[in-house]
């Protein structure tokens, strides 16, 4: 799970003007997110964990902080390991 925090972190970082985020700060509430940039937060989600995001997923508590996305990539790569 480290590993994904820390690929979330640097995701976020590239795309906040490089500001540091905690893993349990609220990204949304904290302005450093618009409906453009969940969009895009959400197919990098999709493409560098192969995960797949279905509507139902799409969430605001499984978005609102590091460690919100990182459970999130955790329950849906076991779901694609034992399909």
């Amino acid at each position: 799970m480290e590993q994904s925090k820390e690929k979330l972190r640097s995701f976020l970082a590239r795309h906040i003007a490089g500001r540091s985020i905690g893993d349990d700060e609220q990204i949304f509430a904290a302005g450093f997110v618009n409906s453009m940039f969940a969009m895009q937060l959400v197919l990098f989600l999709e493409k560098d964990f192969k995960i797949s995001i279905a509507n139902e997923d799409l969430e605001l508590r499984n978005f609102q902080t590091i460690n919100a996305m990182a459970d999130l990539i955790e329950r849906k790569i076991p779901a694609l390991q034992t399909a």
